[in-house]
């Protein structure tokens, strides 16, 4: 199972900073978050299965847009928000 850290405006979803969840891709583990816990998902995806604009996700430190991207169960997943002020 890949390690998913979690950002705080999430974890109300998850209720901790750092899940477990299984994937052969980016796309399957963010379904099988949603499982676990539902609605993360839309939170981080849209309706056309394309990132929200304001999330980022890490994969091991590189930077992924693709929902296609082939997982190991020993990576490192972070979701990240996009901050934003002035």
């Amino acid at each position: 199972m890949a390690r998913v850290r979690i950002p705080t405006p999430l974890r109300s979803y998850t209720g901790r900073a750092e899940v477990e969840a299984e994937g052969a891709t980016l796309g399957a583990l963010l379904s099988d978050l949603d499982r676990l816990y539902p609605g993360l998902r839309f939170r981080v995806v849209d309706e056309q299965e394309r990132t929200r604009p304001h999330v980022r996700f890490f994969v091991n430190g590189e930077a992924v847009r693709d929902l296609g991207r082939p997982l190991s169960p020993d990576d490192v997943v972070f979701i990240v928000p996009a901050l934003s002020g002035g």
